[in-house]
């Protein structure tokens, strides 16, 4: 799948491969010509993607081919195994989680995973969780923290689910009981936005000591179509929507809504999953020792304030 700002890059590659053919199979010397090529589409990709529009990260979040929560799982731990369901209505496969070991220490890890076929979609309900997958989601939080064990968050929802079905069961209910027991969780909790992040969906599984987001990723109340819907009663001003609602990863650093940003490979993080994954690593063992080293009421302090800090300004 490519998205429109990187059809000239496709184009350079090709003409690259084209080169690379002919050369080799006429037999003809064309290496000072290849690596002059290779050395354009290097300082275009890096032009194009350091200045990418709001709009245009938003899609690059949403790349068909772009990792989902157990692609990042499977990557970053040697032993995953998965727990299912809340305990009373059903286990919802859109919300994900269970034990792994990150070199050595286990983790809790939970997200919200999408789909990549169309079978896949329905099942995962498209990364959109009901009721029951923000209850799951809380009942491997509390037995984390039973056991003692460090939890991580990896978000990418385009919300939660907003079926009629979904606000019988008390989807509201379900993610404000999430927000409190998140705040006063005893282990360290790391969330990190791999995708979308979108509404009361993510902020679910959203209060943590640390929030992470990946480089290529967005963070808001409401996803850019949603938004010019409603101000202008169509989809074709997303993309001012966008720029209006500062939803990327620089943007949210910089209103000190989330604590870092996580680089991504050239071209986002679904051209080198592996070392996606092994930045994510990184970061994810860098955070945990530091808040180990905290005791449960010191992080649930400084978790309580950075929350109630935010929107809070002096004139």
């Amino acid at each position: 799948m490519l998205l429109e700002f990187e059809k000239p890059i496709a184009d350079l590659e090709n003409k690259l491969q084209e080169m690379k053919t002919l050369a080799e199979g006429k037999k003809i010397d064309l290496s000072k010509d290849i690596e002059s090529l290779e050395e354009k589409i290097q300082a275009l990709k890096k032009e194009t993607f350091a200045n990418l529009t709001r709009w245009q990260r938003v899609q690059l979040s949403r790349h068909a081919d772009r990792p989902y929560t157990l692609d990042y799982i499977y990557e970053l731990t040697e032993d995953f195994i998965e727990i299912h369901g809340d305990r009373n209505v059903k286990d919802d496969k859109a919300m994900v989680g269970g034990l792994g070991s990150i070199d050595g220490q286990t983790f809790m890890i939970i997200g919200q995973q999408k789909g990549r076929n169309t079978k896949q979609r329905q099942e995962r309900n498209f990364g959109m969780a009901n009721p029951e997958g923000y209850r799951k989601a809380l009942r491997l939080m509390k037995m984390a923290e039973k056991f003692n064990k460090p939890i991580i968050t990896l978000i990418d929802t385009p919300g939660a689910f907003p079926g009629l079905e979904a606000e019988e069961r008390g989807q509201g209910e379900a993610i404000a009981r999430n927000l409190r027991e998140m705040f006063m969780l005893k282990v360290p909790v790391i969330c990190i936005i791999i995708g979308e992040g979108a509404s009361g969906g993510a902020l679910g599984i959203g209060i943590g000591d640390k929030v992470l987001m990946l480089e290529n990723t967005w963070y808001s109340v409401i996803s850019p179509e949603s938004c010019s819907s409603i101000l202008w009663r169509s989809w074709d001003y997303k993309e001012q929507a966008a720029e209006a609602l500062k939803l990327t990863a620089k943007d949210m650093e910089k209103n000190k809504l989330i604590d870092g940003i996580i680089p991504e490979p050239l071209g986002g993080a679904h051209t080198d999953l592996k070392w996606m994954a092994n930045e994510m690593k990184k970061v994810i063992k860098k955070e945990t020792k530091a808040l180990l080293k905290l005791s449960p009421e010191e992080r649930i302090t400084q978790r309580i304030d950075k929350f109630c800090a935010m929107g809070v300004y002096n004139e």
